[in-house]
């Protein structure tokens, strides 16, 4: 498509770089010597640097050895705990949650989620990241962080059935106050925090309120083998089948992790009525040392998006949605045994195309084209360590890195230019957030906000 000249200056021009696309087949290509032309946010042309060589522009951008792609979404994280990176380490996860990270979230205030919001966000623009999928307490200040800084979301706020009522009726008033806040840049779930945490009867009702109020549903499932067997030993059916039982499958929902997806849950997740898509997050798994993954290849044969994701930097220690696009790819390879499996290409499929549906936004983010809303990141590959590129899409999964990022746009909006952040501060979130953590990590209290009982 060609811009026209005619009418008020475009907002936004990036010339002379490479532009990932995807055809009508959503089969990835790149565009060279392009430029992308962004007016309201969106993205009106994709063409050639020649073309808009006279065409006027608030702002022009020369990417020229730089590669542009959709921003990445990281499809699942609880963003505020970059504050506790660090703090549970080398644990199996029933220690990881019982005897640290529910006690220290029984200390949680306002201000640590906020803080702990603001600097993940920060971490997540540095690193391609656009938009992310955000399941937590105090979701307000999530939410306010989100509308400062200018990165996309979908917020939910995750509630237990040991809190009663009025758990479900914040997370159902959370998401109803702020779906399409921060100039539509936020989208709402509820958020139940998962099968082995919250009963049937809250999964059935949390299944009516989203069908009622048109909302998606964002949880855990199927974390890992071990929840599967207790499930099946204590309820006679897979978490999986808890959820199509109580009518979460009847809705658009976002499951997170699934590395304990059966044979069995296939043909449950095949024939579900909403829109289902599993969040991946390999990095965790590794640091679990759980047996298994996410089946990304069974789950895409039966028609299932599965998008990236990091997960908390709890357990993650990293925001970096860049390294699980590499570390989706080799696991799959050697959970599958097959090298042809998934290829450089398939893993920017995940990256864009799929995560942007994983999320709901697989209308309006994922790619570069028109009428997309124009998220968008530029990755400098002049660095040694990216030459010299043969197959451009494997130079960008397996030797590129997230610190190539040199600029990240959402909404036509540049958050970081030239590897500058432009909308958070991050050395003043730092002093501030190190005041709080003598407080935010103390376990003297004997208090946890819920017991892991897998």
């Amino acid at each position: 498509m060609t811009p026209s000249a005619a009418g008020s200056p475009a907002d936004l021009i990036i010339s002379a770089c490479t532009v990932l696309v995807h055809d009508d087949q959503e089969r990835i290509g790149f565009e060279e010597d392009a430029a992308i032309v962004v007016r309201n946010g969106v993205v009106e042309a994709v063409t050639t640097t020649a073309a808009v060589a006279d065409l006027p522009a608030a702002q022009r951008l020369e990417a020229r050895g730089q590669v542009a792609l959709p921003g990445l979404i990281n499809c699942h994280t609880h963003a505020p705990m970059v504050a506790l990176r660090g703090l549970a380490e080398d644990l199996p996860t029933q220690e990881w949650f019982n005897d640290v990270i529910w006690p220290v979230e029984s200390n949680l205030a306002g201000k640590d989620v906020e803080l702990g919001a603001r600097l993940a966000c920060a971490e997540m623009i540095r690193a391609g990241a656009t938009c992310f999928a955000d399941h937590y307490f105090a979701m307000d200040a999530v939410a306010d962080v989100v509308a400062d800084c200018g990165m996309r979301a979908l917020l939910g706020e995750a509630y237990f059935s040991s809190q009663g009522p009025e758990g479900r009726e914040r997370s159902l008033e959370f998401a109803l106050r702020h779906r399409g806040s921060a100039d539509g840049r936020i989208t709402t779930a509820l958020a139940p925090h998962s099968p082995y945490t919250v009963d049937d009867t809250d999964l059935a009702a949390t299944a009516r309120l989203a069908g009622e109020h048109g909302l998606p549903v964002h949880l855990h499932a199927a974390e890992n083998r071990d929840q599967t067997e207790t499930s099946l030993a204590r309820h006679g059916v897979t978490p999986i089948g808890v959820l199509e039982r109580t009518g979460i499958l009847g809705t658009d929902v976002l499951l997170a992790h699934g590395t304990g997806i059966v044979d069995r849950d296939l043909p449950v997740l095949e024939r579900a009525a909403g829109r289902t898509a599993v969040a991946t997050a390999p990095r965790g798994y590794l640091k679990f040392a759980w047996p298994d993954t996410t089946p990304v290849r069974a789950l895409r044969d039966i028609g299932v998006d599965v998008g990236l994701a990091t997960d908390g930097a709890a357990s993650n220690n990293s925001l970096d949605v860049w390294e699980s696009m590499a570390l989706t790819s080799l696991v799959q390879k050697s959970a599958e045994g097959d090298p042809r499996w998934l290829t450089s290409r398939q893993a920017l499929h995940h990256a864009t195309l799929q995560s942007a549906r994983a999320v709901g936004l697989g209308d309006s983010v994922g790619s570069i084209a028109p009428g997309r809303r124009a998220d968008i990141v530029l990755v400098d590959l002049t660095g040694p360590h990216t030459q010299p590129v043969h197959d451009l899409a494997a130079t960008l999964v397996h030797s590129a890195r997230s610190s190539d990022v040199r600029t990240t746009i959402v909404d036509g909006r540049i958050l970081m230019r030239d590897r500058t952040l432009l909308t958070i501060d991050v050395p003043a979130v730092v002093r501030e957030l190190e005041e709080r953590l003598p407080a935010l990590v103390d376990r003297s209290h004997g208090r946890r906000i819920q017991d892991y009982d897998t």
